[in-house]
């Protein structure tokens, strides 16, 4: 039932990723965008990987895509419309192409990835997200908190944009 459901899942993201490039109306490109980044949350969710598939639904289909379409709320896209070009087209066929094949050759290699420090039992016994929790909290703290800070900077920057006037609001205002 796995390899039905990874089947799925990859081609209805390969799909919905074309679409998101393809589509002409940017609100319905940001709607492939979201069945795109559901469905690598299921993806996710095949491999048991709990944590990132909550961490794809919530950060990246929650607040991500709300920042994407108020962006385009903000901007007001009147007349302006992308198209997709035939030479564009033939272009995206042959990465398609390309990436297929590069895909078939890293299924069939025989090195697996790099093994964790954590036992496999520890793991199932407590769960992934406890275990990224105590390694994230423990190995990679500074980081983390350094992450933490950068936000918080991009967070006040971005009112501080917000607030100051621009010169299209001056100029509108002398009228």
């Amino acid at each position: 039932m796995v390899p039905f459901f990874f089947v799925y899942f990859s081609l209805v993201s390969i799909v919905a990723g074309v679409l998101t490039i393809a589509f002409r109306n940017p609100v319905h490109c940001g709607l492939a965008l979201l069945t795109l980044l559901l469905h690598v949350a299921g993806l996710f969710v095949l491999l048991n990987a709990e944590f990132l598939f909550a961490v794809q639904i919530i950060v990246y289909a929650g607040a991500i895509l709300v920042l994407y379409l108020f962006v385009l709320m903000l901007l007001n896209l009147k007349t302006e419309e992308r198209y997709l070009h035939a030479r564009y087209a033939v272009i995206l066929f042959a990465a398609a192409g390309i990436c297929g094949e590069l895909l078939l050759l890293v299924l069939r290699s025989p090195f697996g990835g790099l093994k964790g420090d954590a036992p496999a039992e520890a793991v199932l016994k407590d769960g992934a997200s406890y275990a990224i929790g105590i390694k994230m909290f423990s190995d990679y703290l500074l980081p983390f908190e350094i992450v933490g800070v950068f936000l918080l900077g991009a967070i006040i920057g971005a009112i501080v944009l917000a607030k100051t006037p621009t010169t299209v609001d001056i100029e509108q205002s002398d009228r």
